[in-house]
């Protein structure tokens, strides 16, 4: 039995790894700052797991106590996805240990991964998204900034990081299209559409100008009441309070624009490779998610109106 002064010190040693397997992902591989902490938070159920169970010897860890651990996560309430993207980011930290000398053997990479399920991403109708774009009222504080952000969300399929990203530089509205800083620090370019292009000239004649008082000379699309730069958190919950104004039910959030703007896309007939460079995927695996939610769709059509469904 490990006393509490050797859990301790064993955690400390692995938490000082996984700063320096963040450092090494930051610096090194450049990821973006969102992407590393996303690794960190990951590595905290590791991190716990490990001080838990008093396991001092993890940098050799047999089969048998990886399967363990995957059993945890699944026990602490994580859906399947996530205890994927869990055991990716063990997989990574454990391949910094290799590059760093001290893992011989990296049994994890024996683990499969459990099955991603194809979890069908909710998806809000047309008229869902005409409910949302449009619950800004004109006597609300921030009307034009937050239209302009719903608008840019949908236009776009940008995360929420996206948006909170783009510069005044970015945008181009006399040609239709903005750029998008996304993951790994790639840029993609993204059309805008009419509506969207109408509601970003509005905000930037009628209220920017005012919220930058303080500061003129802010490079950022999107600011706060002091001119200061959104963050996502903030990003989030615009959509949140106008979907709440708009009586729609679910889980909505930045990505539920992103994951509506994906579908319609498709359903309209847009290529698939096309709606995987606007989303900024790398693989055209993680696009063909939105394949499976138009069949979805049109399966539930043939069982409503088919008379032998």
């Amino acid at each position: 039995m490990r006393s509490e002064s050797e859990k301790t010190m064993g955690w400390e040693r692995l938490a000082a790894e996984i700063r320096a397997f963040c450092a090494y992902l930051a610096q090194e591989r450049g990821l973006s700052q969102n992407t590393v902490q996303a690794y960190r938070r990951d590595l905290e159920h590791f991190c716990r797991w490990v001080t838990e169970f008093g396991l001092a010897d993890w940098h050799t860890l047999p089969l048998s106590r990886w399967s363990e651990y995957l059993r945890y996560l699944r026990e602490s309430g994580l859906a399947s996805p996530s205890i994927a993207r869990n055991l990716v980011a063990v997989k990574m930290f454990f391949r910094f240990l290799h590059l760093e000398g001290k893992v011989a053997q990296r049994t994890v990479e024996l683990l499969s991964s459990p099955r991603l399920w194809q979890r069908i991403p909710f998806v809000l109708s047309p008229e869902a998204v005409e409910k949302l774009l449009t619950a800004p009222q004109a006597d609300d504080r921030m009307f034009f900034r937050d239209r302009a952000i719903l608008e840019m969300l949908y236009a776009t399929g940008a995360r929420a990081s996206e948006v909170a990203r783009l510069r005044l530089e970015d945008v181009f509205l006399d040609h239709g299209f903005c750029r998008c800083l996304g993951k790994g620090n790639k840029q993609r370019i993204v059309p805008l559409g009419r509506q969207a292009i109408a509601a970003l000239q509005a905000y930037l004649q009628e209220q920017r100008p005012i919220l930058c008082r303080t500061h003129p000379d802010s490079p950022w699309l999107f600011v706060s009441r002091t001119g200061k730069p959104l963050s996502r958190a903030c990003v989030w919950h615009i959509v949140k309070k106008y979907a709440r104004r708009a009586g729609l039910t679910g889980k909505i959030s930045p990505h539920t624009l992103r994951h509506s703007f994906a579908t319609h896309l498709l359903e309209g007939g847009a290529d698939l490779r096309s709606v995987q460079e606007m989303l900024g995927h790398a693989s055209l695996r993680t696009t063909q998610i939105y394949t499976h939610v138009d069949r979805q769709r049109l399966r539930m059509i043939h069982q409503k109106f088919h008379p032998r469904a």
